[in-house]
């Protein structure tokens, strides 16, 4: 018995997007996309209509933009709330900090791929947060430590410590790798790097990449060279 595909909304005022991301989506075996909105106030309006499982809502919309769509949709006073996924080329702090106030269970950058964009729906079913990795890098510099104040931030004791090779990749999901690019620095597949992320999240306790980040930062010195500056090897 096949399970029922995850049922998506795509809003966003560029046709040539709502098309790519339809493509993207439909080639997936368990999404399948249910419509489109061209604006903000006919995001809404199908949203409640078709009764998406997520809604991938563009922020600069004519209309009401995608930070206010989501907060209809997926914000406290939602009486039937939705899974709303703000993708944007717009990364500014205040729109993600808005975006999460709003409700949304994710923000990605535009450019940030087909890979990210489909893990991002599968992270919101399973009740996870996705944020694009070059937006989580920089939102976890304004909380890391400075190093005069490391004395402030123990290493946090573990009941189950992290083994060296979960060690490696927790470093790489605090410099914001996906787990394509952390497999290919670590020689395995984006599977098993997947793997290694979900066992980290159980030992560390946290929900979500973001989560492994922030731990990372807080107990040791980690390279903070994020996905968007240049990467050298040697």
């Amino acid at each position: 018995m096949t399970a029922t595909p995850i049922r998506i909304l795509v809003a966003d005022d560029q046709r040539d997007i709502r098309i790519g991301f339809r493509m993207i989506l439909d080639a997936q075996p368990d999404m399948r996309t249910v419509g489109e909105a061209a604006d903000g106030a006919a995001a809404i309006d199908c949203a409640r209509r078709l009764r998406p499982d997520v809604v991938l809502a563009d922020i600069r919309m004519p209309g009401p933009d995608g930070l206010e769509v989501t907060r209809v949709l997926a914000g406290p006073d939602a009486a039937q709330p939705t899974k709303v996924i703000v993708v944007t080329t717009f990364d500014l702090d205040e729109y993600v900090y808005k975006a999460l106030a709003n409700g949304a269970c994710g923000f990605l950058l535009k450019r940030s791929g087909p890979a990210l964009l489909t893990e991002a729906v599968r992270a919101a079913m399973a009740g996870d947060v996705l944020i694009s990795p070059s937006v989580t890098v920089r939102l976890l510099r304004h909380l890391a430590p400075r190093s005069s104040d490391h004395h402030l931030s123990p290493t946090e004791p573990l009941t189950e410590p992290l083994t060296d090779r979960e060690a490696e990749v927790a470093r790489l999901v605090a410099q914001g790798r996906t787990n394509a690019e952390i497999g290919t620095a670590l020689f395995i597949t984006a599977g098993t790097a997947k793997t290694h992320v979900a066992n980290i999240q159980r030992k560390l306790d946290v929900r979500n990449r973001v989560g492994i980040a922030a731990w990372t930062w807080r107990n040791s010195q980690t390279d903070r060279t994020g996905p968007d500056r240049p990467r050298h090897s040697g």
